[in-house]
């Protein structure tokens, strides 16, 4: 029964990384087939959750909303659009 078992867990193990696997390499090919509008794209949402990520610390810390959010809108300018640092779709 034991030895039963272990190899259950074996297989499964197995299984699961050869989908991790296969899975890592759909992703990898489709990503070479984005185009540089959606790369750009991807480039502004990541800068745009770094800026909110920042604002979330700030406040955390205590500092004034006023002084967050003004940090918030220099990280974001040219990047996003809104007093609360959205984008545009």
């Amino acid at each position: 029964m034991k030895n039963g078992l272990l190899a259950f867990v074996a297989l499964v193990t197995l299984v699961t990384l050869v989908t991790l696997a296969l899975s890592a390499h759909v992703f990898a090919a489709s990503s070479a087939a984005l185009s540089q509008e959606t790369l750009d794209d991807i480039a502004k949402h990541e800068k745009i959750a770094a800026a909110h990520t920042e604002a979330a610390k700030c406040l955390r810390d205590g500092k004034p909303d006023e002084v967050c959010e003004g940090a918030l809108l220099a990280a974001c300018k040219g990047v996003a659009i809104g007093k609360f640092c959205g984008m545009k779709h």
